[in-house]
């Protein structure tokens, strides 16, 4: 599976859907990693890192949705990545569905397949992609 990583273009937002760590299990399982030109420089990744981790650098965000079977996201998508999600794709992302009716239609009129961190739930029932977040959260 071709996983790519856009830049995140929502204002104050510096992390990176994957860490040149995760990038290494993906690609010694198989799959092509395509890193959007500097998505890691916000938490400290260069590109070099992922190239080091056997990612590949794609230079515009048309490029990283274009050739990729699943998106990696961090925050949902703004209205411009809208055009560029596609029909069938992956998008896993944390999407807050319920502050955006706009988003939502905007993902139902792709036909993409979207699957958000925080509606992931383990064997116990818990949500283990959304308490870390909550409980940062409710510390500040």
């Amino acid at each position: 599976m071709n996983i790519g990583v856009p830049t995140e273009i929502k204002s104050q937002e510096a992390r990176v859907g994957l860490t040149p760590d995760s990038v290494r299990v993906l690609v010694d399982n198989g799959h092509k990693v395509i890193i959007q030109d500097k998505a890691g420089l916000g938490t400290g990744f260069d590109n070099s890192d992922y190239q080091n981790s056997g990612a590949d650098i794609a230079y515009t965000p048309e490029d990283v949705y274009t050739n990729s079977d699943m998106i990696v996201k961090v925050k949902e998508p703004l209205s411009s990545e809208l055009s560029l999600i596609q029909e069938n794709q992956i998008v896993f992302t944390y999407f807050h569905l319920s502050t955006s009716s706009k988003l939502t239609a905007g993902l139902i009129n792709s036909k993409s397949i979207c699957i958000a961190y925080e509606t992931v739930t383990n064997d116990r029932g818990q949500l283990p992609l959304l308490i870390p977040m909550s409980e940062v959260a409710g510390r500040m």
